[in-house]
């Protein structure tokens, strides 16, 4: 319980700078974060416990049945190996942008870049 709290706080954390934040940079950590902490959850979410919680050692051999129900699920793993090639394009291409928006202005404020625009 306490692995989805955190996870939860980590996203928290990366909205509250993304809504709040008045500088570039600050808000392109803020959605790392986010991605970072959506990552996390659905990490966790394909997570299997054994019986009355206790962690599972190693899956049992005896059937193909018994190894699938004991395995930890594979399709959020596949989910956050696309997500991180996203993210990584998304945030290349917040990086550029914030790097021409300091060319165009001389400040990564955004506040100070909408007085200057007109």
């Amino acid at each position: 319980m306490i692995p989805y709290v955190l996870a939860i706080v980590l996203l928290a954390v990366g909205v509250y700078a993304i809504a709040c934040k008045r500088n570039l940079i600050k808000v392109i950590l803020g959605v790392m974060i986010a991605d970072y902490a959506v990552n996390l959850f659905l990490i966790l979410m394909g997570y299997r416990t054994g019986v009355g919680g206790a962690p599972i050692r190693t899956p049992a051999m005896d059937t193909p049945e018994k190894f699938a129900a004991a395995s930890v699920d594979p399709l959020p793993q596949a989910l956050i190996l696309t997500s991180i090639v996203i993210g990584l394009g998304m945030t290349a291409l917040m990086a550029a942008l914030a790097i021409r928006l300091h060319e165009k202005y001389g400040t990564f404020d955004v506040a100070e870049m909408k007085k200057l625009q007109g």
